[in-house]
C-alpha cells in the first residue's frame, strides 16, 4: 500500500504540472491571438480561435485529472516497479539502481540486478526528415570540444596560447555526421551513427561521457531507428517549430515511448518567420502534447522538458519568451539571457537516466566501482557490423555487463527470434580474440586509452567472429552470460523487387561486375548491416534474387551504391508484400499514412489523385493563414508507387509528401497508377540524333539526349497519348543534292527529363525493367522483341475481355 500511495502521489503531481503547462500555453496563445487581432483593428476574428483553443486545453486538463485514477487502476504494477526504481535512484543518484529481474525458461533461470553506471549518458537524436538533427549534433560536438579545451586550459593553469581549436572545430564540424557520399549529395541521413562526447560541466567539477546517436529521418530508413533505440536510455525529439510534428515524428516517438525511453523535446528553427506565430500561439506545443497523449505516453514521459532554439544559430533556451526575443533580434542574444548548446547537454545530464547494467550474482544496492566490473560476465549487442581491410570484422554496440580488453576471447550468441521457444545458450558458438577497441569521435574511429571499456559504453570491437550480425550478442568465452540479450523487433518490409544480371544489348560495356552470382553475393553482404533488407533466391528464375525492403528510396539508395561499385544489373517493378489473416483467411496488404503539405490552390488536385483509382481515404484536412493546406490520407502502399513525380508535376513542385507504415488491412482490389501513360519505344540501335529527336518531341516527353546509345525495346520517352508507340530516334538527315527551304534552319530540342533510380522504380510499368550500369540508368521493356510484345498484349486483352464477359453473365 505504501508503494501504491507513492505512485498515486507521483501521478497527481505529474498531472498537476501538466495542467499548469496547458494553462500557460493557453494564456500565451490567447494573448498572441488577441494582440494580432487588435493590431488588425477588429475583435471578431479572435473569438472563435480563442474559444476553440481554450476548449481544447480544458479538454486536455480534464483528461489529465480523470487519468489519475485510470493510471492507478490500469498501471499499478508498472508504478510499483517504477517506485522501487526511483527509491533506489534516490539513494544513489549517480551510481546504482537495483531491481531484480528473473527470467524463467524451460532449461535455464537467469537472475540479475539492474544497476546504473555513473558519469555516462546514452541518447539518440530523432526527428522527421529535414528538421535539423544533424546540424544539432554538429553544435553539440562544438560545445563538447570547447568544454574539453576549457578544462584542459584550466588544468594547465590558464594557458591561452592555443586559441584556434574552437575555430577549427567550427570549420570542420559542418554536417559532419552525414559523411557518406550519397548523404552529402542528397542532404539526408541514411545510416545511424554514434559519436562520443567528453563533456565537462560549466563549473568544471564533473566530467561526463555522452554517447549521441544521429538517426535518419526518412520513413524508408526507419529500420535504422528501430535497431539503435535499444542501445540508448532517452531521446532528444527535434521538431521544426514552424511545421510541427510530422509523420516520421509520430513513428520515432511511438518507438521511443514503447521502449520506455525518456524524451526531451527541442523546438528547432525557432528563429524563422513561420515559427514565431506558432510559438506565440503555442500551436506546436499543443500538437506535441496531443501526440504524446495519443501515443500512450506514461506520466513520467508526459513530463518532458521542452527547449527552444536554433541549431544553425547555435543557441537554445528553456524560456519561450527569451527565444521569441532572440528570434526577433535576428538570432542575437542582446541581453545575454540564453546560452549555447550547453543548455541541451545539461538537460540531457539532468533528464536522461544513467545506462542500466546487468549485474549477475548479487542483488545488493552497494555502489560499484569500475574495478568491480572485471568479475562480471561480458555481454554486448551489435547494432552495426562491418569489415575493415586491416582489422577484419568489426561491430559497434552497447556493453550491458562486465568489461572488455584487447586480447580477451569472446563467443558469439545468435539473436533469439520471438517465435523460437528454445533457450539461446550457444556455449559452442564461434569464438575469437578482440584485436581492437575503439570509440567514435565525430566520424573518426580512435583507439580507447586505456584500452578497456565497461558496461554502459558504446564502442567498436575488432577481431570478432566472421558470422556476427546485427542483433547478435558477444559474451566472454570464460565467463558467459546465460542467454543472448533481447533486441527490439523490426517493422516488416512492405515491397519486393527482383535483381538480376544485365541481359541487354549493351551489357558489359560500362560495368566490371555483371554476373548474377556476384550481384547476389553483394546483396547478401548488404543484409549483414542493413537489417531491414531481406534477400532470397527467386524460385521462378534461379538467375534472379528477390530483395525485400521498406520503400522505393531504400531500394534506390542500394542500387546507387552498387552501380558506383561497378555493378551492372536489372531491377523489375516493385511488388507489394501481402499476407493472409490467420483468423479470417482474408488477403491483407500494408497501408500507410500519407501527409501532403501543398498550396491551397492545389489541394483539390492532390485529393483527386489519391482518392480516385489509388484507393486513398482523406482523414484530415487543415488550412493555415499562409495559404498552405495539410492533407492526411490512409492509402494502400500500392497506391503510392510512382505518386511522388506525378504530384510534383501536378502541383508545380509545391507539394511535400511524407508517409509512414500503419498496419496490414484487407486487400483493396485492383488499383490504378494515375493516368494511362504510354511510352515511346525505340525500334533501332545506334546513337540518338538531334534530327530525329526534334521531330519526336511533339509526340511526348523525351528521356534521352542526342548522342546517347539506344537499342530496340528501350524506352526513350513518354507518349502524350495512351498506348506504346514505336519510334526511330537514330534517323539521320538525308545527305543528297535536294535543296529545301528548311535546309539551314536551326533545330531546337527541349532538355530531356531525367529520373532518379527511386523515381524510376515507381514509374515503370509491369512489362518494363530498369537497366543500371555505372554510367547509365535506362528504362526498357522486359521483352525486347516487338513481335513478342504485340502477341503478349493481344493475349492479355483477350483474357481481360473474357473475364469481363464472364462477370457480365453472372
Amino acid at each position: 500500500m505504501i508503494f501504491s500511495n507513492l505512485a498515486v502521489s507521483k501521478v497527481v503531481a505529474a498531472q498537476l504540472n501538466r495542467l499548469t503547462r496547458c494553462e500557460h500555453i493557453a494564456k500565451r496563445s490567447c494573448s498572441a491571438l488577441a494582440s494580432n487581432a487588435f493590431g488588425r483593428g477588429g475583435q471578431s476574428s479572435i473569438q472563435s480561435p480563442a474559444t476553440a483553443r481554450l476548449s481544447y486545453v480544458s479538454g486536455l486538463a480534464s483528461k489529465s485529472i480523470v487519468s489519475v485514477s485510470q493510471s492507478h487502476t490500469n498501471h499499478s504494477r508498472r508504478q510499483h516497479e517504477f517506485a522501487l526504481l526511483n527509491n533506489s535512484c534516490t539513494a544513489h543518484p549517480f551510481s546504482s539502481a537495483a531491481t531484480e529481474i528473473d527470467h524463467d525458461d524451460e532449461t535455464t533461470t537467469t537472475s540479475y540486478t539492474i544497476k546504473r553506471r555513473q558519469g555516462v549518458r546514452n541518447v539518440a537524436i530523432v526527428a522527421h526528415v529535414d528538421h535539423g538533427k544533424t546540424t544539432l549534433v554538429d553544435e553539440l560536438l562544438k560545445v563538447a570540444a570547447a568544454s574539453a579545451t576549457s578544462a584542459s586550459k584550466a588544468a594547465a593553469g590558464g594557458d591561452n596560447n592555443n586559441n584556434n581549436s574552437a575555430d577549427d572545430a567550427e570549420v570542420d564540424l559542418n554536417r559532419l555526421m552525414d559523411s557518406g557520399d550519397l548523404e552529402k549529395e542528397r542532404g539526408i541521413t541514411i545510416t545511424s551513427k554514434v559519436t562520443r562526447l567528453d563533456y565537462t560541466t560549466n563549473d568544471g567539477k564533473e566530467d561526463y561521457i555522452i554517447n549521441v546517436v544521429d538517426t535518419p529521418g526518412h520513413a524508408d530508413f526507419a529500420g535504422e531507428v528501430d535497431r539503435i533505440l535499444g542501445t540508448v536510455d532517452g531521446v532528444v525529439l527535434v521538431v521544426d517549430a514552424g511545421e510541427g510534428p510530422k509523420s516520421q515524428t509520430k513513428y520515432v516517438l511511438s518507438c521511443a515511448l514503447n521502449l520506455g525511453l525518456k524524451p526531451i523535446v527541442v523546438l528547432n528553427k525557432a528563429d524563422r518567420e513561420e515559427s514565431l506565430g506558432r510559438l506565440e500561439g503555442g500551436e506546436t506545443e499543443l500538437e506535441l502534447m496531443d501526440l504524446f497523449e495519443a501515443l500512450g505516453a506514461d506520466d513520467n514521459q508526459m513530463e518532458y522538458r521542452t527547449l527552444y532554439g536554433s541549431a544553425r544559430g547555435g543557441w537554445i533556451t528553456e524560456d519561450v519568451d527569451v527565444a521569441l526575443k532572440i528570434a526577433s533580434d535576428g538570432g542575437v542574444d542582446k541581453d545575454g539571457a540564453s546560452s549555447n548548446m550547453s543548455g541541451l547537454l545539461n538537460a540531457i545530464l539532468e533528464e536522461i537516466p544513467e545506462p542500466p547494467l546487468h549485474w549477475y550474482g548479487e542483488s545488493s544496492d552497494d555502489e560499484k566501482n569500475l574495478s568491480d566490473y572485471a568479475e562480471q560476465p561480458f555481454s554486448m549487442t551489435a547494432t552495426t557490423v562491418g569489415m575493415d581491410p586491416y582489422l577484419g570484422r568489426t561491430c559497434t554496440g552497447r556493453i550491458y555487463s562486465g568489461q572488455i580488453k584487447i586480447g580477451e576471447a569472446v563467443t558469439l550468441l545468435k539473436r533469439q527470434s520471438g517465435s523460437d521457444s528454445e533457450a539461446v545458450n550457444n556455449s559452442n558458438g564461434p569464438s575469437s580474440s578482440v584485436t581492437g577497441l575503439f570509440a567514435n569521435r565525430g566520424v573518426s574511429r580512435v583507439s580507447l586509452e586505456p584500452a578497456v571499456a565497461y558496461a554502459g559504453d558504446i564502442v567498436t570491437l575488432a577481431g570478432i567472429p566472421e558470422t556476427m550480425k546485427v542483433g547478435d550478442t558477444l559474451t566472454s568465452t570464460d565467463n558467459q552470460v546465460p542467454n543472448a540479450i533481447d533486441t527490439p523487433p523490426l517493422a516488416p518490409p512492405t515491397l519486393s523487387c527482383l535483381f538480376g544480371a544485365n541481359n541487354g544489348p549493351l551489357a558489359g560495356r560500362e560495368g566490371t561486375i555483371v554476373a548474377s552470382s556476384r550481384v547476389r553475393a553483394r546483396l547478401i553482404n548488404e543484409t549483414d548491416n542493413n537489417v531491414t533488407l531481406t534477400v532470397e533466391l527467386c524460385e521462378a528464375d534461379a538467375e534472379k534474387t528477390v530483395v525485400f525492403g521498406r520503400g522505393e528510396l531504400q531500394i534506390g539508395i542500394l542500387v546507387e551504391q552498387m552501380r558506383r561499385e561497378g555493378y551492372e544489373m536489372i531491377i523489375t517493378p516493385p511488388q507489394i508484400i501481402t499476407s493472409t489473416c490467420p483468423t479470417t483467411g482474408q488477403k491483407l496488404e500494408p497501408y500507410e499514412e500519407v501527409v501532403v503539405d501543398v498550396d491551397t490552390e492545389y489541394s483539390g488536385t492532390v485529393v483527386n489523385a489519391l482518392t480516385g483509382s489509388r484507393k486513398g481515404v482523406l482523414v484530415e484536412m487543415v488550412d493555415d493563414a499562409q495559404g498552405k493546406a495539410r492533407l492526411k490520407f490512409e492509402i494502400p502502399s500500392r497506391g503510392l508507387l510512382g505518386f511522388g513525380p506525378e504530384v510534383a508535376t501536378a502541383t508545380r513542385g509545391t507539394a511535400v509528401m511524407h508517409h509512414m507504415y500503419l498496419e496490414d488491412r484487407e486487400y483493396a482490389g485492383p488499383i490504378g497508377q494515375g493516368s494511362d501513360r504510354g511510352k515511346l519505344v525505340c525500334n533501332e540501335m545506334g546513337k540518338a540524333t538531334l534530327f530525329a529527336l526534334e521531330s519526336l518531341q511533339a509526340r511526348g516527353t523525351l528521356f534521352v539526349a542526342p548522342g546517347e546509345m539506344v537499342y530496340p525495346g528501350m524506352v526513350i520517352g513518354e507518349n502524350a497519348k495512351s498506348g506504346d508507340l514505336e519510334v526511330n530516334p537514330v534517323r539521320a538527315k538525308a545527305t543528297n543534292n535536294m535543296r529545301t527551304q528548311a535546309k539551314d534552319e536551326k533545330l531546337y530540342l527541349t532538355p530531356p527529363k531525367k529520373f532518379s533510380i527511386e523515381e524510376l522504380i515507381g514509374y515503370m510499368s509491369e512489362d518494363e525493367v530498369i537497366e543500371v550500369t555505372p554510367q547509365s540508368v535506362r528504362l526498357r521493356k522486359s521483352e525486347l522483341d516487338s513481335g513478342v510484345r504485340e502477341r503478349a498484349a493481344r493475349s492479355r486483352k483477350k483474357q481481360m475481355d473474357a473475364s469481363k464477359a464472364k462477370g457480365g453473365k453472372k
